[in-house]
């Protein structure tokens, strides 16, 4: 049993506090902060959080705070958790901290198109230990307490222990890896594949269509990483395959129901609106074709649910489109 650690986890939507109580399960003491104040509030008052997990009791060991300041006071470990968008904006809250700073964030930061290690490395200095949690995983599950397998990647081994004894308890299982740029690539690409997939079986191109876009999808997200310096076993593993299939075949994928809904008619407006949370996917659809393009990269799924959220293309069109691809070798 690891010794008690406390733990500030930046992020109260349903991915933040479902990693807030599996740490808390294993005896840490765990403050979770939102930017809501009064959503912690209720949190405070009714140990759970009603909108993203009703009925998932906090461990007594876990404590919702309202603010960036009392949430890291004398931690030992900050884990952020906020949307892509507000990655930036909480990290200059915070000063540089001893221990290093994880992320269970997946994404890409909006404006600039960096990965989130590029982020702090730019402001704290490359010597900062960073890693992120990743794989596939989603939240009731995890708070639950049903079997999970996640991938931490960092570049940093006495890091990576750390975290690893701070995840891998319970019902969860870890993998360590010190490429942290393939984990982060395909964070972020498989939730534009998740949309594309949505789309299909929302337009009724059956399980053969879903099956040649999570490949094909694969294909590209790995041709793209290789090209950025990392590693193709990770692709192959939790972190690439793994969320890719998960967050493209269930329906707890908030990505996948997005592009459902788009397949069965609505508006992205209406699609967002339904689905009520952040769809990731949405803005990482441009970030990933930046990135390929300034890579040289062919990835025309991307670029179709690209061409699609930008208006440029129809759902059936843009499937349409990619079945009419000129006939080539599979590589």
């Amino acid at each position: 049993m690891t010794a008690p650690s406390t733990v500030a986890i930046l992020g109260a939507g349903s991915w933040g506090t479902s990693v807030a109580i599996h740490i808390a399960n294993a005896g840490h003491s765990v403050r979770l902060w939102g930017h809501r104040a009064d959503a912690i509030t209720a949190m405070k008052e009714t140990r759970e959080n009603q909108r993203y997990l009703p009925g998932i009791a906090f461990p007594p060991s876990l404590v919702p705070v309202t603010t960036i300041d009392e949430a890291i006071d004398s931690v030992e470990q900050i884990i952020i958790a906020v949307p892509s968008h507000a990655f930036l904006s909480v990290i200059q809250q915070l000063k540089p901290p001893k221990s290093g700073v994880a992320w269970i964030t997946k994404g890409i930061a909006p404006t600039s198109n960096q990965f989130f290690s590029a982020i702090i490395a730019s402001v704290w200095g490359e010597n900062m230990p960073t890693a992120i949690i990743s794989g596939p995983s989603f939240a009731k599950e995890v708070a639950i307490g049903l079997p999970t397998a996640l991938t931490i990647a960092s570049q940093f081994p006495d890091f990576l222990k750390r975290l690893q004894r701070l995840f891998h308890h319970h019902h969860m299982r870890t993998y360590l890896t010190p490429d942290i740029i393939g984990v982060e690539l395909a964070g972020t690409v498989k939730n534009v594949l998740a949309i594309a997939c949505g789309i299909s079986d929302g337009l009724g191109f059956g399980a053969n269509a879903k099956a040649a876009l999570i490949t094909r999808g694969l294909s590209e997200m790995t041709k793209l990483g290789l090209k950025l310096g990392a590693s193709q076993e990770t692709f192959m593993g939790l972190a690439g395959v793994g969320d890719l299939v998960l967050t493209c075949t269930d329906n707890q994928s908030r990505n996948r129901r997005f592009g459902l809904l788009l397949g069965q008619g609505q508006s992205i407006d209406n699609a967002e609106k339904s689905i009520n949370q952040v769809i990731e996917g949405k803005h990482n659809a441009a970030q990933v074709v930046a990135l390929a393009k300034a890579h040289h990269v062919e990835m025309p799924i991307c670029q179709a649910v690209h061409a699609l959220l930008t208006g440029k293309m129809k759902p059936k069109e843009a499937v349409t489109n990619l079945m009419n691809r000129p006939p080539r070798y599979e590589h």
